[in-house]
């Protein structure tokens, strides 16, 4: 075993889009500072952040409805939606900047523009989709959303879901044609290669084993590097843990305050994905229906046209599941071992509050091919069970916190945990994740280096030029950016949407 000690200023764990984000935005802020990443897999992107393991949705809140909800006096609350899409705005304008400066190129290889569609069934359903759609319009950033109830509108729209079904029962849909398909998967990779090309120092293969303070307050990560077995010590003044569901733990080790009473509840995911490519041709948006009783919100069912390397895919789901592992490659043991004195009364009390999730968990796992085809034809109704294969998804770990709606509430969203000296951060969760990542990391930047903020905010202004600024409340330049976005990451060029 070797303990060569080495010092660096910032030591970033995982190689997903969050650390890919986080170091591509400190390389332009700060070139000089020394960036180490450790990633114990053999490449970037290969978790919740790769294209087959996430839905590749921008959510910016355009078809999601459970972003949105019914108030008791029968109002839609649209708070929700708009933080997202301001959220969404913020990442394309930096990813714009990426491209213009050409630190990344070719855009269609990760960003492609889509309709976003939000479907329903039934009375209810249609009333209350006719009013989350005029709540939405009258706010600028969902401008050029349509709605209809109209068969033979709905039959131009998504003719493939239209196709043979019984005319006798209510349906609705709303339209924007801005949505967007991103290859998560792909970004991350480009942003990686950019990295590596600015002296990053990326350690592929690399598990951090054990994460402590030092007496002079720098942070030691013991890493193992998994060919030859030896393990070295790092230090850095400032750790970011990315690591997807492999955080908790990491964030445990750490032993800070803001770390405990917290846990985790891992949720897996199966797509199905359709290998014939008659039926692909027929679909050509995400449509995202409503979530069943009882189901996390990242079941909501949703049929999805994806561009995976460069091809044209069709994908159902997600079903839920259930592992114990915290990562898709990850441990059997994850679970388990993540209980800690410090956070077994919230676990137990999340157990005893979410029997209908633990429930509903148990019977999707359960289901068989021809059951997930009977809830792949509420969406397809000619669906042909051939034409159909199973892909398992990536896993997703839910926060499990103590709150104001009491102890052990489970948390659906991205949390990012810092300590209270900003010398470390971690971030834990799920949906919308990867689709804010630039927010979230501007956030960070805030509560870790407050005493930097002031002298980087002309570049970061330049990086996102909405920085600081509502864009609801500016409508002008929500339309100049909108513009200027499209533009530079090609999302106006109707060739490279169908190509």
């Amino acid at each position: 075993m070797s303990n060569g000690e080495t010092k660096t200023d910032v030591i970033l764990i995982g190689a997903g889009i969050m650390s890919a984000t986080l170091g591509t935005i400190l390389k332009e802020l700060v070139p000089d500072w020394d960036i180490k990443v450790f990633e114990k897999l053999e490449n970037a992107g290969e978790e919740s952040s790769n294209e087959w393991n996430n839905a590749g949705t921008g959510h910016a809140a355009l078809c999601e409805l459970n972003y949105t909800t019914e108030k008791p006096d029968g109002s839609v609350d649209i708070s929700k939606a708009i933080r997202i899409n301001e959220q969404f705005q913020v990442s394309m304008q930096f990813w714009s900047y990426l491209v213009n400066s050409g630190l990344i190129e070719n855009p269609q290889e990760f960003i492609r523009q889509l309709p976003h569609m939000s479907l329903v069934l039934g009375e209810q359903n249609v009333s209350f989709l006719k009013k989350r759609f005029e709540a939405l319009t009258k706010n600028p950033l969902f401008q050029g959303m349509e709605f209809s109830e109209d068969p033979e509108k709905l039959m131009d729209w998504i003719p493939l879901i239209m196709e043979g079904r019984a005319w006798n029962e209510p349906i609705a849909a709303t339209k924007i044609d801005s949505g967007t398909d991103v290859n998560f998967g792909a970004l991350t990779r480009m942003l990686f290669n950019h990295l590596e090309s600015k002296n990053v120092d990326v350690n592929y293969n690399h598990s951090v084993n054990d994460i402590k303070r030092t007496s002079d307050g720098l942070w030691e990560l013991k890493v193992q590097n998994q060919f030859s077995g030896t393990v070295k010590r790092h230090t850095a003044k400032f750790v970011f843990i990315g690591g997807g569901g492999g955080s908790l733990h990491l964030l445990q080790k750490s032993g800070i305050p803001e770390g405990k009473n917290i846990g985790g509840f891992p949720v897996s995911g199966i797509f199905m994905v359709c290998n014939n490519p008659d039926v692909v041709e027929q679909h050509h948006a995400k449509v995202y229906g409503k979530a069943k009783v009882g189901a996390p919100p990242m079941s909501v069912p949703h049929l999805d046209t994806r561009f995976i390397e460069n091809q044209k895919s069709l994908l159902f789901g997600p079903f839920a599941g259930f592992s114990p592992k915290f990562l898709k490659k990850g441990s059997m043991l994850d679970l388990v071992t993540s209980i800690k004195p410090n956070n077994v009364l919230t676990m137990l009390a999340a157990g005893a509050k979410e029997m209908p999730l633990t429930k509903y968990l148990i019977q999707q796992v359960m289901l068989s091919k021809e059951q997930r085809m009977e809830e792949l034809r509420e969406f397809i109704p000619s669906a042909n069970s051939e034409d159909w294969d199973l892909v398992v998804a990536g896993q997703r770990v839910q926060v499990i916190k103590d709150t104001e709606a009491g102890k052990g509430t489970l948390q659906f969203g991205t949390e990012v945990i810092t300590a209270s000296d900003g010398s470390i951060a971690a971030l834990l969760g799920a949906s919308p994740g990867a689709s804010t990542a630039v927010q979230v990391m501007l956030e960070i930047l805030k509560k870790c280096f407050p005493q930097h903020i002031s002298e980087w905010e002309a570049k970061i202004k330049e990086m996102i030029p909405s920085y600081g600024v509502s864009l609801m409340k500016n409508p002008a330049l929500l339309s100049e950016i909108h513009s200027s976005t499209e533009q530079s990451l090609g999302l106006t060029e109707k060739e490279l949407v169908y190509s």
